[in-house]
């Protein structure tokens, strides 16, 4: 192959007609055409192979450029251009994917996603609640809901290494049920891939990982049963209190109806992703994720028979559980992480 190019100082010679060597060639002259004068330049067989050698550098060189531009966003990058299969990541931290033997798997999901899934404990005049949150940085920063910590006076945080940390409530969103906790000389955790909601589609498998009824780590799996689910919770935080042992979800609404007690007079509407992936008091805060390993909704409501009145023993998931799209998640962390109240 190589042997078909013509370097650019050969030239033939008028006597041999074979290459002349450049060596043989006076640097100060210029050096002669390769075709005689009037004649039409005949194609040269090695400039396609020329074109075709270069194209992998200049392949390289756009996957460069587009690195460069989308910046936190280069996994995305190059996935879309590579067609790896690889996890794509709209969060500029690092964070697990699912290995690529076990994508789409219910047990790979959760064994990328799990070290990045908490318990919370919180406690305030009102009583104590029991949920769960999702890691976004290295550092702490935890998103949940805001019923899950409002009002709350203490807050004590479970990894699924069984470390417990203490935290404090950075900011709160009563509108959206989010809020935004951060522990306390922590490191080294591993951060949630936060995925994008707006490609979620109905029919979509998803796995659900939390603390349902304080069991850490609990993972279930299901399908994205509707979007845009206009949701109604209470915004007073001692409405979301789960007492010790109390059975039940926290109230909320839906279709003009209202499951799981009073939402009371002071209530909140919301655009929800609905799941028939089993969701249980517990579960409020932590993650719906899709088969890729990553985080496209915040659990938040749950229907929950012994809300209305049965017997314990009727309590549990019954497929009705909405999650906060997490585009709405990212859209709000600037204003979390200034420390809005409300």
């Amino acid at each position: 192959m190589t042997g078909s190019f013509r370097r650019s100082g050969d030239h033939e010679s008028p006597h041999t007609g074979g290459p002349q060597h450049p060596s043989s060639v006076n640097p100060e002259w210029p050096p002669p055409p390769t075709f005689a004068p009037g004649h039409p330049v005949a194609a040269d067989p090695a400039g396609p192979r020329r074109k075709r050698n270069r194209g992998p550098a200049a392949l390289l060189a756009a996957v460069a450029i587009v690195a460069a531009a989308v910046g936190g966003g280069t996994a995305y990058g190059i996935q879309e251009l590579t067609g790896n299969g690889t996890v794509a990541s709209s969060s500029a931290s690092s964070a697990p994917v699912v290995p690529t033997g076990q994508k789409g798997t219910v047990s790979g999901v959760a064994e990328a996603v799990s070290p990045s899934i908490v318990e919370i404990d919180a406690t305030s005049d009102a009583g104590s609640s029991t949920g769960s949150g999702v890691i976004i940085t290295k550092d702490g920063e935890i998103i949940t809901n805001h019923h899950v910590v409002a009002g709350a006076s203490s807050v004590k945080v479970r990894t699924g290494d069984g470390t417990t940390y203490t935290a404090d409530v950075v900011g709160t969103e009563s509108s959206k049920d989010l809020a935004l906790i951060k522990l306390k000389d922590a490191s080294g955790l591993t951060p949630a891939t936060l995925g994008d909601s707006d490609r979620v589609r109905v029919g979509d498998e998803v796995v659900a990982i939390g603390s349902p009824e304080g069991l850490t780590g609990t993972v279930t799996s299901g399908i994205v049963s509707a979007l845009n689910r206009d949701v109604t919770v209470s915004t007073d935080g001692s409405q979301g209190q789960q007492q010790q042992g109390q059975q039940g979800g926290r109230p909320f609404g839906f279709g003009g109806q209202q499951f799981n007690g009073d939402t009371g007079g002071s209530t909140t509407t919301y655009k929800a992703i609905q799941t028939d992936a089993s969701l249980n008091p517990g579960n409020s805060g932590g993650a719906l994720i899709d088969m890729n390993g990553a985080i496209i909704g915040i659990n938040s409501a749950m229907y929950s028979s012994s809300g209305s009145g049965s017997s314990s023993s009727d309590a549990g998931s019954v497929g009705l559980g909405f999650a906060i799209p997490v585009n709405t998640v990212k859209a709000d962390l600037p204003a979390l992480r200034s420390g809005a109240m409300d």
